[in-house]
């Protein structure tokens, strides 16, 4: 089993078995000479004959697996030995003579064969053009040999096939690559999502945590029952955030504008920001809402943490939401983070746009995510 997708292998017992028929099936060729060496009035010729043509049946098929394993695993087939393995096989099927007569032509069928799909074009060509000479060749040097122009042709036919079979090889194993490496970019994506996600969660709950518990230390010994409120607010985050971990995992987290300006109310008070928030929003689409609420959390995360700000102004239009600050700014012209590279991906998926900068009178912090009208 592949343990990333719980699916057989390609190399299980069933597909072994196949390539093996694949490589042994054509075999039957065979017959004419081994039914001419078997009756061989001589032992030795006869046995001789046989035992040469099985070696050249079992040698072929091996060939053939070795090449093909190669294959699918988009290695390069070694010429060297690709060539020194032709030759043990030509030089077999020769050692049938005795045996097998003229008949011993039939083994220059599978020897044209496996040159096309072991060797680069121009050897295996060149391969071919010798396998489909040699019996016309062999019947004007051999005086009893009739020309056979059978073998001329199972040459030429056995070879236009095993290049279609090769050609096929070789696509099949770089869809299984190709499918292989989508599955992995699958996962990777995924993982990028769920860490994406789980920042951007934990990161807006634990700054919001942070801030409380430092403000229930500063009031414990002046007003210990706002302390006590505030730590019991610090509980109910602490969930909150174990629930939104849990749902995000589970691929169920949904986020909406109108919860997290309701958080982000609570985390400015928390900081001491004055939050300037709108009361009602327009009605928008579930991708916008969702895509606006992520902006907004992540918009308020920053100017809680880094813009010491003394006032948050967020606005939403239908088109766009606006997070801006009287804070120090943004530290570069283009601030980065992963936050905000988790935002402006969730933006790009929606062809929308985000501007990160200073406020148009060059001071505080801006952030504003922008929907076009021709991805509305």
């Amino acid at each position: 089993m592949d343990p990333s997708t719980g699916q057989p292998r390609l190399t299980s017992r069933h597909w072994r078995f196949i390539g093996w028929l694949l490589g042994a099936v054509w075999l039957f060729f065979l017959n004419v000479p081994l039914a001419t060496a078997w009756h061989q009035p001589q032992p030795g010729r006869r046995w001789l004959g046989v035992a040469a043509l099985i070696v050249f049946g079992v040698g072929y098929v091996l060939l053939f697996q070795w090449a093909r394993k190669k294959r699918q695993a988009l290695l390069p087939i070694p010429a060297g030995r690709a060539r020194a393995g032709l030759v043990l096989l030509l030089a077999v099927g020769l050692v049938s003579i005795p045996g097998t007569g003229g008949d011993w032509l039939a083994t220059l069928v599978y020897v044209a064969a496996a040159g096309v799909f072991l060797l680069p074009p121009w050897e295996a060509l060149a391969t071919v053009v010798v396998c489909a000479l040699t019996p016309a060749l062999a019947s004007w040097l051999v005086p009893g040999w009739a020309a056979e122009h059978g073998i001329v042709w199972a040459v030429l036919l056995a070879s236009f096939a095993m290049f279609g079979v090769s050609r096929l090889a070789q696509r099949n194993s770089e869809l299984q690559a190709a499918q292989r490496e989508i599955g992995r970019l699958a996962v990777a994506e995924e993982r990028a999502r769920a860490a994406r996600d789980l920042h951007d969660i934990l990161g807006h709950s634990l700054t919001v945590v942070a801030i409380k518990a430092e403000l229930a230390g500063r009031l414990i010994q002046v007003d210990s029952e706002r302390a006590a409120a505030e730590i019991a607010e610090v509980e109910a985050l602490a969930r909150a955030a174990l629930s939104d971990v849990r749902q995000t995992v589970g691929a169920y987290r949904e986020v909406s504008l109108a919860a997290e300006l309701a958080g982000a109310r609570s985390a400015l008070a928390a900081a001491g920001i004055a939050a300037d928030l709108p009361v009602e929003v327009p009605e928008l689409p579930d991708e916008w809402d969702r895509l606006f609420g992520w902006a907004v959390r992540e918009g308020v995360t920053n100017v809680v943490r880094h813009s010491g700000a003394r006032c948050c102004t967020v606005r939403v239009h239908p088109d766009r939401v606006e997070v801006s600050d009287d804070g120090r700014g943004p530290s570069t012209p283009d601030a980065t983070g992963h936050g905000l590279v988790g935002l402006r991906e969730r933006a790009w998926e929606l062809d929308a746009s985000l501007t990160v900068g200073r406020r148009p009178d060059g001071s505080g912090f801006l952030l504003r995510v922008h929907v076009p009208a021709e991805a509305r």
